[in-house]
């Protein structure tokens, strides 16, 4: 997939990761569809980028396969990582800046009451 992301890259990424976690949930279209109150006929169209889908939908769909909506838009390389794995990152990065911060906080406020 390009690095620019323009709507056409959005649907297309939406579309392979509804089919990749069907597949992985071992759901087919057909049950899909039934459970979210869909059409197999719609299920086909959007994998196959030929129909977007509204947000009610993506909450049906999700609801269905039991996965965060926020899953279908991710990219492939971070789509397989555990959601722990994936946001550890940036909770690792907060958490450090957190305790720089307190730690400054704490200098600064207790030097002036000794002072």
């Amino acid at each position: 997939m390009e690095d620019n992301i323009n709507g056409n890259n959005i649907r297309i990424l939406f579309s392979k990761n509804l089919k990749r976690l069907r597949t992985l949930h071992n759901v087919s279209q057909f049950t899909l569809a039934n459970e979210a109150g869909l059409t197999h006929n719609f299920i086909n169209d959007i994998e196959n980028c030929r129909k977007w889908v509204s947000p009610d939908t993506i909450a049906k769909l999700a609801a269905v396969l039991q996965v965060e909506a926020y899953q279908f838009f991710l990219p492939d390389n971070r789509a397989d990582e555990p959601t722990d794995s994936f946001f550890s990152v940036y909770l690792d990065n907060f958490s450090d800046s957190l305790q720089r911060m307190v730690g400054e906080l704490k200098s600064h406020y207790l030097q002036d009451q000794e002072e």
